[in-house]
């Protein structure tokens, strides 16, 4: 039986489904009806579950980690998630942008590099994440460093992806590299952003 849990906090409402330890979906959003409702349709298909009402020790510490990164900080418990159900392109996708640090951005060409299909098979990869927050996909953006899809994009989903990335800023100033099986994913810091906010403004006025 998976067990779903959700709670307020700061004017968000977070919500996690587990089952012995395990995470089967994550969400968040500021209205509690419209988070349970995307949380759940998460879910493996008939899966059986229940609304708790009150959090377990290991909701609470998920819960916890989920408001963390939204706000920006560093969370250095580790959760594991169910995807036997997922595709397994969408596995791949989603372990790669896992790994994906603090303070970085990679983007949806880089992920492909590794794990192979186009940048838009990734996006779409992307858009079905069961984890949000807890597997970073509010990390992966276009190509050009503009900020792409988050959360069915729309203009609110895109402006917290924003606000999120411009909360994990650690003022890195150089791009890099790591290693995710056996390939170069690269990453790029948060202020690369900025490059992106500004082509998009460029291409606006060029079409105004």
């Amino acid at each position: 039986m998976i067990h779903v849990y959700s709670q307020e906090n700061g004017g968000m409402w977070y919500a996690v489904a587990v089952e012995d330890e395990k995470v089967f979906a994550t969400n968040f959003s500021s209205n509690e009806k419209r988070t349970l409702q995307s949380l759940l349709k998460s879910l493996p298909y008939d899966a059986p579950f229940q609304i708790e009402e009150k959090p377990s020790s290991f909701s609470t510490k998920l819960l916890d980690s989920l408001k963390a990164i939204f706000d920006g900080k560093n969370v250095s418990l580790s959760f594991e998630t169910a995807t036997d159900h997922l595709p397994a392109y969408t596995k791949r996708a989603l372990d790669c942008t896992s790994q994906v640090p603090v303070g970085y951005v990679t983007t949806y060409g880089a992920i492909a590099k590794v794990v192979g299909g186009s940048p838009r098979a990734v996006g779409r990869a992307e858009a079905s994440n069961p984890f949000p927050l807890l597997v970073p996909c509010h990390r992966v953006v276009r190509g050009d460093f503009s900020l792409g899809g988050y959360g069915g994009s729309s203009e609110l989903g895109i402006k917290i992806k924003h606000e999120i990335l411009l909360r994990e800023d650690r003022g890195y100033e150089k791009p890099t590299t790591i290693k995710v099986n056996g390939k170069a994913l690269s990453l790029f810091p948060v202020k690369y952003l900025q490059k992106g906010k500004k082509q998009s403004t460029i291409r606006k006025e060029s079409h105004g």
